[in-house]
């Protein structure tokens, strides 16, 4: 499937986002990714597409996480 070769891509992608710009980009294409292979998941119920599905979100919390920064202790 090429979603499927689409998001194995993504996730062997060197993960060095250098700016903020770069981040957003990257969790917007890793989000649509996940969303995409939910759907074909619903229809097919491959153990496979969960379990790509799974390490897909742990990079999307990793990126939005950098994006969200460090708090700001008082």
């Amino acid at each position: 499937m090429k979603l499927i070769d689409k998001a194995l891509e993504f996730e062997n992608r060197k993960f060095s986002f250098p700016t903020t710009s770069d981040r957003i980009l990257a969790s917007r294409e890793v989000k649509d990714l996940i969303l995409s292979l939910n759907e074909v998941y619903k229809e097919t119920k491959d153990a496979e597409i969960m379990d790509i599905m799974k390490r897909l979100t742990v990079i999307k919390q990793r990126i939005e996480k950098r994006l969200k920064g460090k708090p700001l202790t008082s």
